[in-house]
Protein backbone atom coordinates (compact mmCIF):
# COMPACT_ATOMS: atom_id res chain seq x y z
CA UNK A 1 0.00 0.00 0.00
CA UNK A 2 1.63 3.54 -0.97
CA UNK A 3 1.76 6.43 1.63
CA UNK A 4 -1.00 8.06 -0.70
CA UNK A 5 -3.56 5.70 0.07
CA UNK A 6 -2.85 5.15 3.60
CA UNK A 7 -3.02 9.62 4.30
CA UNK A 8 -6.43 8.58 2.91
CA UNK A 9 -7.90 5.63 4.65
CA UNK A 10 -6.54 7.54 7.98
CA UNK A 11 -8.24 10.41 6.92
CA UNK A 12 -11.41 8.54 6.17
CA UNK A 13 -11.26 6.93 9.45
CA UNK A 14 -10.85 10.61 10.88
CA UNK A 15 -14.38 10.87 13.17
CA UNK A 16 -14.17 14.53 12.90
CA UNK A 17 -13.69 13.76 9.06
CA UNK A 18 -16.73 11.29 8.83
CA UNK A 19 -18.73 13.87 10.96
CA UNK A 20 -18.28 16.47 8.26
CA UNK A 21 -18.74 14.72 5.04
CA UNK A 22 -21.91 12.96 6.60
CA UNK A 23 -23.61 16.27 7.69
CA UNK A 24 -22.22 17.70 4.46
CA UNK A 25 -24.86 15.02 2.77
CA UNK A 26 -27.63 15.58 5.17
CA UNK A 27 -28.04 19.00 4.10
CA UNK A 28 -27.62 18.01 0.30
CA UNK A 29 -30.53 15.51 0.52
CA UNK A 30 -32.17 18.04 2.95
CA UNK A 31 -32.48 20.84 0.48
CA UNK A 32 -33.52 18.13 -2.71
CA UNK A 33 -36.12 16.92 -0.74
CA UNK A 34 -36.99 20.05 -0.06
CA UNK A 35 -36.47 21.24 -3.69
CA UNK A 36 -38.58 18.73 -4.99
CA UNK A 37 -41.44 19.86 -2.18
CA UNK A 38 -41.39 23.07 -3.63
CA UNK A 39 -41.46 21.20 -7.45
CA UNK A 40 -44.36 19.60 -6.35
CA UNK A 41 -46.92 22.97 -4.68
CA UNK A 42 -45.54 24.91 -7.65
CA UNK A 43 -43.05 24.20 -9.96
CA UNK A 44 -42.86 27.64 -11.87
CA UNK A 45 -41.27 29.23 -8.75
CA UNK A 46 -39.11 26.78 -6.96
CA UNK A 47 -36.34 27.42 -8.24
CA UNK A 48 -36.30 31.46 -7.26
CA UNK A 49 -37.83 30.14 -3.65
CA UNK A 50 -34.61 27.26 -2.63
CA UNK A 51 -32.26 30.03 -4.04
CA UNK A 52 -34.06 32.48 -1.38
CA UNK A 53 -33.72 29.99 1.23
CA UNK A 54 -30.67 29.18 1.19
CA UNK A 55 -29.58 32.80 0.14
CA UNK A 56 -31.54 34.68 3.10
CA UNK A 57 -29.26 37.79 3.71
CA UNK A 58 -27.38 37.87 0.46
CA UNK A 59 -31.26 38.03 -1.64
CA UNK A 60 -30.67 41.81 -0.85
CA UNK A 61 -28.93 43.73 -4.00
CA UNK A 62 -27.66 46.39 -1.50
CA UNK A 63 -24.08 45.36 0.17
CA UNK A 64 -25.40 47.57 3.46
CA UNK A 65 -29.02 46.01 3.61
CA UNK A 66 -27.54 42.16 3.12
CA UNK A 67 -24.57 43.15 6.17
CA UNK A 68 -27.65 44.55 8.24
CA UNK A 69 -29.29 41.52 7.73
CA UNK A 70 -26.80 39.51 8.10
CA UNK A 71 -25.70 40.54 11.66
CA UNK A 72 -29.49 40.02 12.32
CA UNK A 73 -29.14 36.04 11.85
CA UNK A 74 -26.07 36.13 13.50
CA UNK A 75 -28.12 37.48 16.67
CA UNK A 76 -30.56 34.32 16.21
CA UNK A 77 -28.07 32.02 15.15
CA UNK A 78 -26.53 32.70 18.65
CA UNK A 79 -29.22 32.01 21.40
CA UNK A 80 -29.69 28.65 18.57
CA UNK A 81 -25.95 27.67 19.20
CA UNK A 82 -26.95 28.22 23.16
CA UNK A 83 -29.66 25.94 23.04
CA UNK A 84 -27.39 23.02 20.90
CA UNK A 85 -25.27 22.95 23.62
CA UNK A 86 -27.58 22.66 26.43
CA UNK A 87 -28.73 19.65 24.56
CA UNK A 88 -25.06 18.48 23.54
CA UNK A 89 -23.84 19.07 27.06
CA UNK A 90 -26.30 16.56 28.72
CA UNK A 91 -26.12 14.41 25.60
CA UNK A 92 -22.31 13.67 26.16
CA UNK A 93 -23.59 12.46 30.07
CA UNK A 94 -26.07 10.27 28.63
CA UNK A 95 -29.38 12.94 29.15
CA UNK A 96 -31.80 14.04 26.37
CA UNK A 97 -32.68 17.43 27.47
CA UNK A 98 -35.76 17.86 25.31
CA UNK A 99 -36.43 20.65 28.11
CA UNK A 100 -33.89 23.37 26.25
CA UNK A 101 -37.14 24.69 25.23
CA UNK A 102 -38.45 25.15 28.39
CA UNK A 103 -35.23 26.38 29.79
CA UNK A 104 -35.18 28.94 27.10
CA UNK A 105 -38.19 29.92 28.27
CA UNK A 106 -37.88 30.42 31.85
CA UNK A 107 -34.58 32.00 30.78
CA UNK A 108 -36.24 34.88 28.68
CA UNK A 109 -39.31 35.28 31.47
CA UNK A 110 -36.25 35.63 33.99
CA UNK A 111 -33.98 38.18 32.17
CA UNK A 112 -37.44 40.19 30.73
CA UNK A 113 -38.93 40.96 34.47
CA UNK A 114 -35.39 42.02 35.73
CA UNK A 115 -35.50 44.00 33.13
CA UNK A 116 -38.93 45.32 32.53
CA UNK A 117 -39.96 45.17 36.26
CA UNK A 118 -37.33 45.80 38.40
CA UNK A 119 -35.66 48.18 36.25
CA UNK A 120 -31.98 45.83 36.46
CA UNK A 121 -28.87 46.42 34.28
CA UNK A 122 -28.02 43.75 31.72
CA UNK A 123 -25.59 41.76 33.39
CA UNK A 124 -27.95 41.46 36.05
CA UNK A 125 -30.73 39.90 33.84
CA UNK A 126 -28.02 37.93 31.88
CA UNK A 127 -27.55 36.38 35.52
CA UNK A 128 -31.08 35.89 36.15
CA UNK A 129 -31.89 34.14 32.92
CA UNK A 130 -29.10 32.16 33.47
CA UNK A 131 -29.76 30.60 37.12
CA UNK A 132 -33.34 30.50 36.81
CA UNK A 133 -33.05 28.37 33.76
CA UNK A 134 -30.47 26.47 35.75
CA UNK A 135 -33.05 25.94 38.29
CA UNK A 136 -35.63 24.74 35.63
CA UNK A 137 -33.16 21.86 34.58
CA UNK A 138 -31.71 21.20 38.11
CA UNK A 139 -35.92 20.08 38.63
CA UNK A 140 -35.57 17.49 36.28
CA UNK A 141 -31.82 16.30 37.36
CA UNK A 142 -32.95 15.98 41.05
CA UNK A 143 -36.05 14.20 39.63
CA UNK A 144 -33.93 11.32 37.37
CA UNK A 145 -31.43 11.13 40.18
CA UNK A 146 -33.63 10.60 43.42
CA UNK A 147 -37.04 9.12 41.90
CA UNK A 148 -35.30 7.51 38.40
CA UNK A 149 -38.24 9.70 36.61
CA UNK A 150 -37.30 9.70 32.83
CA UNK A 151 -35.73 13.17 31.92
CA UNK A 152 -37.53 13.32 28.71
CA UNK A 153 -41.02 13.16 30.57
CA UNK A 154 -40.19 15.71 33.21
CA UNK A 155 -38.46 18.05 30.53
CA UNK A 156 -41.59 17.93 28.67
CA UNK A 157 -44.32 18.83 31.48
CA UNK A 158 -41.90 21.47 32.50
CA UNK A 159 -41.91 23.20 29.12
CA UNK A 160 -45.29 23.64 29.72
CA UNK A 161 -45.08 25.05 33.36
CA UNK A 162 -42.43 27.29 32.35
CA UNK A 163 -44.60 28.64 29.49
CA UNK A 164 -47.62 29.32 31.19
CA UNK A 165 -45.71 31.19 34.15
CA UNK A 166 -43.76 32.91 32.34
CA UNK A 167 -47.11 34.25 30.65
CA UNK A 168 -49.02 34.98 33.96
CA UNK A 169 -45.61 36.99 34.76
CA UNK A 170 -44.57 39.52 32.33
CA UNK A 171 -48.32 40.12 31.91
CA UNK A 172 -47.60 42.69 34.65
CA UNK A 173 -44.99 44.37 31.81
CA UNK A 174 -47.39 43.96 28.96
CA UNK A 175 -48.17 46.73 26.68
CA UNK A 176 -51.96 47.98 27.14
CA UNK A 177 -52.81 48.30 23.78
CA UNK A 178 -50.84 44.94 22.05
CA UNK A 179 -50.11 41.28 24.08
CA UNK A 180 -46.17 41.73 23.61
CA UNK A 181 -44.38 43.28 26.61
CA UNK A 182 -42.75 46.55 26.58
CA UNK A 183 -39.91 46.84 24.83
CA UNK A 184 -36.60 47.01 26.86
CA UNK A 185 -35.46 50.28 24.32
CA UNK A 186 -38.34 52.73 25.15
CA UNK A 187 -38.41 51.23 29.51
CA UNK A 188 -34.82 50.30 30.60
CA UNK A 189 -32.22 50.65 28.32
CA UNK A 190 -29.58 49.77 31.06
CA UNK A 191 -31.21 46.11 30.30
CA UNK A 192 -29.73 46.34 26.64
CA UNK A 193 -26.44 44.44 26.12
CA UNK A 194 -23.88 46.86 25.18
CA UNK A 195 -22.13 45.83 21.50
CA UNK A 196 -19.27 47.74 21.67
CA UNK A 197 -18.84 49.48 18.42
CA UNK A 198 -20.13 45.23 16.97
CA UNK A 199 -22.55 47.09 15.16
CA UNK A 200 -21.11 49.76 12.81
CA UNK A 201 -19.85 46.18 11.74
CA UNK A 202 -23.26 45.46 10.26
CA UNK A 203 -24.48 48.59 8.87
CA UNK A 204 -25.55 50.13 12.27
CA UNK A 205 -27.57 47.07 13.46
CA UNK A 206 -27.91 47.80 17.20
CA UNK A 207 -28.93 44.30 17.60
CA UNK A 208 -25.76 43.02 16.89
CA UNK A 209 -23.88 43.09 20.83
CA UNK A 210 -21.44 41.35 22.29
CA UNK A 211 -23.71 38.35 22.85
CA UNK A 212 -22.69 36.98 19.38
CA UNK A 213 -19.05 36.46 20.06
CA UNK A 214 -19.99 35.34 24.00
CA UNK A 215 -21.76 32.30 22.54
CA UNK A 216 -18.81 31.20 19.95
CA UNK A 217 -16.49 31.53 23.52
CA UNK A 218 -19.16 29.34 25.60
CA UNK A 219 -18.88 27.36 22.88
CA UNK A 220 -15.48 26.62 23.04
CA UNK A 221 -15.22 26.34 27.06
CA UNK A 222 -17.97 23.71 26.85
CA UNK A 223 -15.55 21.70 24.86
CA UNK A 224 -12.80 22.43 27.01
CA UNK A 225 -14.65 21.06 29.43
CA UNK A 226 -16.12 17.99 28.29
CA UNK A 227 -12.88 16.70 26.83
CA UNK A 228 -10.06 18.48 29.08
CA UNK A 229 -11.26 18.19 32.19
CA UNK A 230 -11.41 15.67 35.54
CA UNK A 231 -14.99 17.28 36.12
CA UNK A 232 -15.89 16.71 32.18
CA UNK A 233 -14.48 13.02 32.36
CA UNK A 234 -16.43 12.15 35.87
CA UNK A 235 -19.61 13.65 34.15
CA UNK A 236 -19.00 11.35 30.75
CA UNK A 237 -18.24 8.78 33.29
CA UNK A 238 -21.94 9.35 35.45
CA UNK A 239 -23.74 9.22 31.84
CA UNK A 240 -22.15 5.68 30.81
CA UNK A 241 -22.39 3.89 33.90
CA UNK A 242 -24.09 5.61 37.02
CA UNK A 243 -23.38 2.32 39.16
CA UNK A 244 -19.85 2.53 38.30
CA UNK A 245 -19.04 5.66 38.68
CA UNK A 246 -20.78 5.02 42.35
CA UNK A 247 -18.52 2.23 42.96
CA UNK A 248 -15.26 4.68 41.84
CA UNK A 249 -16.22 6.80 44.30
CA UNK A 250 -17.68 9.44 42.44
CA UNK A 251 -21.33 11.45 43.61
CA UNK A 252 -23.52 10.25 41.08
CA UNK A 253 -26.47 11.85 41.72
CA UNK A 254 -24.95 15.14 42.34
CA UNK A 255 -23.50 14.68 39.16
CA UNK A 256 -26.96 14.35 37.29
CA UNK A 257 -28.45 17.36 38.65
CA UNK A 258 -25.29 19.36 37.99
CA UNK A 259 -25.23 18.41 34.74
CA UNK A 260 -29.60 19.41 33.55
CA UNK A 261 -28.52 22.26 35.27
CA UNK A 262 -25.48 23.85 33.34
CA UNK A 263 -27.69 22.41 30.50
CA UNK A 264 -30.45 24.53 31.35
CA UNK A 265 -27.89 27.38 32.51
CA UNK A 266 -26.82 27.30 29.12
CA UNK A 267 -30.54 27.63 27.55
CA UNK A 268 -31.23 30.27 29.51
CA UNK A 269 -27.86 31.87 28.36
CA UNK A 270 -29.16 31.56 24.93
CA UNK A 271 -32.82 33.82 25.98
CA UNK A 272 -30.79 36.15 28.18
CA UNK A 273 -28.16 37.37 24.97
CA UNK A 274 -31.16 37.16 22.77
CA UNK A 275 -34.39 38.79 24.75
CA UNK A 276 -31.81 41.91 25.92
CA UNK A 277 -30.98 42.63 22.20
CA UNK A 278 -34.60 44.42 22.30
CA UNK A 279 -34.70 42.78 18.53
CA UNK A 280 -37.81 40.47 19.94
CA UNK A 281 -40.68 41.59 22.64
CA UNK A 282 -42.21 38.47 24.36
CA UNK A 283 -46.14 37.80 23.65
CA UNK A 284 -47.67 37.07 26.93
CA UNK A 285 -50.43 35.18 24.90
CA UNK A 286 -48.63 32.56 23.27
CA UNK A 287 -49.33 28.91 23.39
CA UNK A 288 -46.40 27.09 22.13
CA UNK A 289 -43.00 26.75 23.49
CA UNK A 290 -40.23 28.69 21.10
CA UNK A 291 -38.99 26.71 18.98
CA UNK A 292 -35.33 27.71 19.12
CA UNK A 293 -35.01 25.07 21.78
CA UNK A 294 -36.15 22.47 19.85
CA UNK A 295 -34.33 23.56 16.99
CA UNK A 296 -31.29 23.10 19.43
CA UNK A 297 -31.82 19.39 18.89
CA UNK A 298 -30.96 19.47 14.95
CA UNK A 299 -28.10 21.83 15.37
CA UNK A 300 -26.41 19.49 17.93
CA UNK A 301 -26.72 16.30 16.21
CA UNK A 302 -26.30 18.38 12.56
CA UNK A 303 -23.07 19.30 14.41
CA UNK A 304 -22.29 15.42 15.33
CA UNK A 305 -22.39 16.23 18.84
CA UNK A 306 -19.21 18.75 18.95
CA UNK A 307 -19.29 21.88 20.72
CA UNK A 308 -17.38 23.58 17.54
CA UNK A 309 -19.14 21.85 14.88
CA UNK A 310 -22.64 23.46 16.94
CA UNK A 311 -21.41 27.00 15.75
CA UNK A 312 -21.20 25.89 12.11
CA UNK A 313 -24.54 23.95 12.30
CA UNK A 314 -26.43 26.30 14.45
CA UNK A 315 -25.77 29.73 12.14
CA UNK A 316 -26.45 26.69 8.92
CA UNK A 317 -29.94 25.57 10.52
CA UNK A 318 -30.98 29.72 11.78
CA UNK A 319 -29.41 30.72 8.29
CA UNK A 320 -32.12 28.87 6.09
CA UNK A 321 -34.61 29.33 8.74
CA UNK A 322 -34.43 32.92 8.29
CA UNK A 323 -33.89 32.56 4.14
CA UNK A 324 -37.74 31.27 4.39
CA UNK A 325 -39.30 34.90 5.22
CA UNK A 326 -37.55 35.99 1.06
CA UNK A 327 -39.94 33.55 -0.87
CA UNK A 328 -42.64 34.35 -3.06
CA UNK A 329 -45.58 34.31 -0.39
CA UNK A 330 -48.22 34.20 -3.30
CA UNK A 331 -46.62 31.01 -4.11
CA UNK A 332 -45.14 29.68 -1.19
CA UNK A 333 -45.69 29.50 2.84
CA UNK A 334 -42.91 30.87 4.83
CA UNK A 335 -42.87 27.91 6.58
CA UNK A 336 -41.40 25.80 4.20
CA UNK A 337 -38.24 26.71 5.36
CA UNK A 338 -38.86 25.07 8.62
CA UNK A 339 -39.91 21.71 6.54
CA UNK A 340 -36.97 21.92 4.95
CA UNK A 341 -35.19 22.25 8.29
CA UNK A 342 -37.49 19.17 9.68
CA UNK A 343 -36.00 17.34 6.98
CA UNK A 344 -32.56 17.26 7.56
CA UNK A 345 -33.45 16.80 11.22
CA UNK A 346 -34.61 13.13 10.29
CA UNK A 347 -31.67 13.07 8.27
CA UNK A 348 -29.24 13.63 11.23
CA UNK A 349 -29.37 10.29 12.18
CA UNK A 350 -28.27 9.45 9.01
CA UNK A 351 -24.55 10.54 10.58
CA UNK A 352 -24.08 7.96 12.59
CA UNK A 353 -25.55 5.17 10.14
CA UNK A 354 -23.08 6.89 7.25
CA UNK A 355 -20.28 5.89 10.14
CA UNK A 356 -21.13 2.45 10.76
CA UNK A 357 -21.82 2.21 6.82
CA UNK A 358 -17.87 3.76 6.10
CA UNK A 359 -16.01 1.86 9.07
CA UNK A 360 -17.48 -1.47 7.52
CA UNK A 361 -16.19 -0.98 4.40
CA UNK A 362 -12.67 0.02 5.69
CA UNK A 363 -12.57 -3.11 7.77
CA UNK A 364 -13.84 -5.22 4.70
CA UNK A 365 -10.95 -3.27 2.75
CA UNK A 366 -8.13 -3.71 5.36
CA UNK A 367 -9.50 -7.74 5.84
CA UNK A 368 -9.28 -8.13 1.97
CA UNK A 369 -5.46 -6.57 1.81
CA UNK A 370 -4.34 -8.57 4.83
CA UNK A 371 -5.55 -11.53 3.10
CA UNK A 372 -3.64 -10.69 -0.10
CA UNK A 373 -0.46 -10.20 1.51
CA UNK A 374 -0.87 -13.58 3.78
CA UNK A 375 -1.67 -15.02 -0.19
CA UNK A 376 1.42 -13.14 -1.73
CA UNK A 377 3.70 -14.14 1.39
CA UNK A 378 2.48 -17.80 0.88
CA UNK A 379 3.18 -17.68 -2.94
CA UNK A 380 6.93 -16.26 -2.49
CA UNK A 381 7.41 -18.89 0.67
CA UNK A 382 6.29 -21.67 -2.05
CA UNK A 383 8.83 -20.22 -5.30
CA UNK A 384 11.78 -20.11 -2.36
CA UNK A 385 11.04 -23.13 -1.31
CA UNK A 386 10.84 -24.72 -4.88
CA UNK A 387 14.50 -23.02 -5.71
CA UNK A 388 15.92 -24.90 -3.28
CA UNK A 389 15.07 -28.10 -4.02
CA UNK A 390 16.37 -27.77 -7.62
CA UNK A 391 19.47 -26.46 -5.94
Amino acid sequence: MNKNSGKKESLWRNNGFQTIVASLLCIVIGLLVGYIVLLIINPGGAGKAILAIIKNFLYYPSAAAAMKYFGTTLVKASALLMCSLSVLFAYKVGLFNIGAAGQYVVGAGACLYFGLYLGMPWYVCLLAAVLFAAVAGGISGALKAYFNVNEVISCIMLNWIGLYCVNMLLSIVKEQSTPYTKSLSSTNKSALIPNLGLDKLFSKNEFVTIGVPLAVIMAVIVWVVLEKTKFGYELKATGMNKQAAKYCGMREKRNIILTMMIAGGLAGFGAGIFYLTGIEQWMVQQTSVPAMGFNGIAAAFLGGLNPIGTVFSSYFIQHITSGGTYVDKTMYCTQISDLISAFIIYLCGFVLFFKIWLNRILDKREEKRAADGQETAKKQKAAKGQKGGRA
